[in-house]
């Protein structure tokens, strides 16, 4: 006798809503990473603290999501078959993104990032589908914690650093290490159970907005898997020829340069007009001199060095014009 069939949870609008928005913030934000990346605007996305807060922000709800989706989508019985299709599908999104990446960024591709750490954490989470609650918070909370109080150059290691506990992290554009982000699918599952055992939930699925907006929202949503593998590709298709035609890094490392010399220049006690020609000026050594590569990098040449102090000199001079009187 064949055992009964699991009656199907409805599905909640809302939820689908949320992973819209979330993969619509997603996008928009890898869309900054990839201009500052290729300095078509000026803030450095992966490195400026408001950018990392917007980053980890999208990312904790994209994984308190991952934690709703795996109370919705099983309760109390694993369907062993859509999970291991489903995480089956992560998994090759997974190695696409790494190999990907090391195709085009060798020094730091992604070797545990978002759909790293989406499919181990689904395995992870699996068992607190079904112990107490209570449990699951404790766990979620000494997640969160432990990385304050526990760090280990070892983790430092790509090989180790998937873990957590790094001193000094790894070079890569993506890494969601264990702890402390397996909390967010915790609490998830936490919050979702909570919801389900009251009455809140049955208000939740009677929510069936009709607007054009949310069921667009809804349908990016059913499909933000499908569009987080392919949005990176496309975007740097677009990006990468364009960077290579317009060479904004150009224009950019100009301001770089006017702005820290204007700041340096000031910092010395001259006043804003003059140390605005003076730079002018510099700029214009640099370029004629193609000192670009020297400066960037630091090493510069005897050679080059002479150049530069003779180019200092006549800004110099041009700012100061008693200094032309100077043996």
């Amino acid at each position: 006798m064949s055992a009964p069939a699991v009656a199907p949870r409805p599905r909640f609008a809302i939820v689908d809503i949320a992973r819209g928005v979330a993969i619509i913030a997603m996008v928009a934000y890898h869309l900054c990473w990839d201009l500052s990346y290729f300095r078509f605007i000026a803030p450095d996305v992966g490195r400026d603290p408001n950018w990392v807060l917007i980053a980890r922000s999208i990312l904790a709800v994209f994984l308190f999501l991952v934690g709703v989706g795996l109370v919705l989508g099983h309760g109390k019985t694993i369907r062993w078959r859509a999970f291991r299709r489903r995480t089956g599908f992560v998994v090759l999104g997974a190695l696409a993104i790494t190999l990907g990446t090391f195709l085009v960024f060798p020094d730091s591709f992604v070797y545990f990032g978002v759909l790293h750490a989406i499919a181990l954490f689904s395995i992870l989470a699996l068992p607190f589908l079904f112990v107490p609650l209570w449990l699951t918070g404790l766990v979620a909370a000494a997640m969160i914690a432990l990385p304050f109080f526990l760090s280990n150059a070892l983790f430092n290691e790509k090989l180790y650093s998937w873990i957590g506990f790094w001193q000094v992290p790894p070079p890569t554009n993506d890494l969601v290490p264990i702890f402390p982000w397996l909390a967010a699918v915790l609490i998830g599952i936490v919050a979702t159970r909570l919801i389900l055992a009251s009455s809140v939930a049955t208000r939740l699925a009677a929510i069936c907005p009709t607007g054009r907006l949310p069921r667009l929202l809804a349908g990016l949503g059913r499909w933000s898997l499908l569009i987080y593998l392919l949005h990176q590709p496309i975007l740097l298709g677009l990006i990468y020829p364009a960077a290579a035609v317009l060479q904004p890094q150009i224009a950019m490392r100009q301001t770089d340069f006017l702005a820290s010399c204007q700041s340096t220049c000031e910092a010395g006690g001259t006043t804003a007009p003059l140390c605005t020609t003076y730079c002018q000026c510099g700029l214009e050594g640099v370029q004629q001199n193609d000192l670009w590569d020297a400066i960037y990098s630091g090493m510069v040449s005897a050679q080059q060095q002479t150049i530069l102090d003779a180019s200092n000199r006549q800004c110099s001079a041009l700012i100061y014009p008693a200094l032309n009187d100077t043996p």
